[in-house]
């Protein structure tokens, strides 16, 4: 799921910077600018939420972006995004039952550390590096098609950015993900690191994904990860602790609409926020742990993603257009909660089709694609 930074350093960049579309503010956008594999197996929350510090399970008073919580709404339980759509819904529980309890998946992710270059030789699921050459050997390490490894392909932006959180505007879609790929996605992502280690290890994510193997259909979803020293865990769950009722990782997303995503460092927990809700959080104690201190972000990454067998994907990203057009899906209006100014770089690992645009101010991008088929 994540970019590995060294990978981002040596990626060939090969986006448009063009006029502004959008100008965020470093802590909150102006009113312009809100702009609207096999399957894995059930796994559930491990972890409790910690109980020494008093409070920890209440979020922010505001959400990131300076609003004040209400609740998202939702469609009846089960229905399709495309209903959810039609209807004017933001969101339906996944399943007929309508409960608020998220299911942990295991599924194919895309990568934290392992270096990568503009070729788009990236590897997922975190795995062991390809055998180095034999001494005195030319030949290049394996590829991810050669390892049998995901093959996972980017568009996005990323800042060595110490802050407190971030939050951006996603269009969500629902791109065609073909019968041999993984998934397709758009996400947000902050990370840390840890001492002696600056390839920001730690991580918490939210975005919406389309992915068989963890929702079990063709629609978006939303979903939450986190990362610890490293090891991915799962999605929606892995010690991921639930606070709203009515809102929770895995629920359908109803496309073509643009909303707010956002995380946030707060009193002993990393919480997750989407549209006009908290939805919950990853305690801190998850890293604590581990002997790791995981409070500030120093790395912020914005992306959408392709995961597959191959380096040829034939899965749409974001909407399916071109990121050179207008009728791409965006990101927009980059923002840092007590943070740097937002002066991101960009990736483009495969711009023949999956190209980028980005605005002057470098806080907006269209990205995407139909894939190489």
């Amino acid at each position: 799921m994540l970019k590995s930074r060294r990978g981002l350093l040596a990626a060939g960049l090969a986006v448009a910077v063009v006029g502004a579309l959008g100008v965020a503010s470093t802590l909150n956008a102006s009113a312009e600018e809100q702009v609207t594999g096999s399957p894995g197996a059930d796994q559930q929350p491990v972890a409790a939420a910690p109980t020494s510090s008093a409070g920890v399970a209440t979020p922010p008073p505001l959400l990131p972006w300076g609003a004040r919580p209400e609740r998202v709404r939702k469609g009846p339980a089960g229905v399709s995004a495309r209903t959810l759509r039609a209807d004017g819904f933001d969101a339906a529980s996944d399943d007929t039952s309508g409960s608020i309890l998220p299911r942990g998946r295991y599924a194919p992710k895309g990568e934290l550390t392992r270096d990568s270059s503009s070729d788009g030789n990236t590897t997922g699921a975190v795995p062991a590096a390809p055998p180095s050459p034999e001494p005195g050997s030319t030949k290049p390490p394996n590829t991810c098609e050669q390892d049998r490894q995901p093959c996972n392909l980017y568009d996005g932006s990323w800042q060595y950015a110490e802050t407190d959180g971030a939050y951006v505007n996603v269009t969500i879609a629902k791109p065609s993900l073909d019968k041999a790929d993984y998934h397709t996605l758009g996400e947000i992502a902050v990370q840390g690191n840890v001492p002696g280690d600056d390839q920001a290890p730690n991580a918490v994510e939210v975005g919406w994904t389309v992915d068989r193997g963890v929702n079990g259909d063709d629609d978006p979803h939303l979903f939450v990860y986190h990362w610890v020293n490293h090891q991915g865990t799962c999605y929606n769950g892995c010690g991921w602790q639930q606070y709203s009722k009515n809102l929770k990782p895995g629920d359908t997303l109803a496309y073509g609409i643009i909303k707010q995503f956002g995380i946030q460092y707060f009193n002993g927990a990393w919480w997750i926020a989407f549209d006009s809700e908290w939805i919950g959080y990853f305690p801190e104690q998850l890293w604590n742990d581990q002997g790791l201190k995981f409070n500030r972000s120093n790395y912020v990454q914005v992306y959408g993603e392709v995961s597959g067998p191959t380096l040829k994907p034939c899965s749409e990203m974001g909407n399916g257009q071109k990121g050179d057009s207008t009728a791409a899906a965006y990101m927009a209006s980059i923002a840092y909660l007590n943070g740097p100014d937002v002066k991101p770089d960009f990736y483009a690992d495969e711009p023949s089709f999956y190209p980028m645009w980005v605005s002057s101010g470098k806080r907006v991008f269209r990205y995407g694609g139909p894939g190489a088929c």
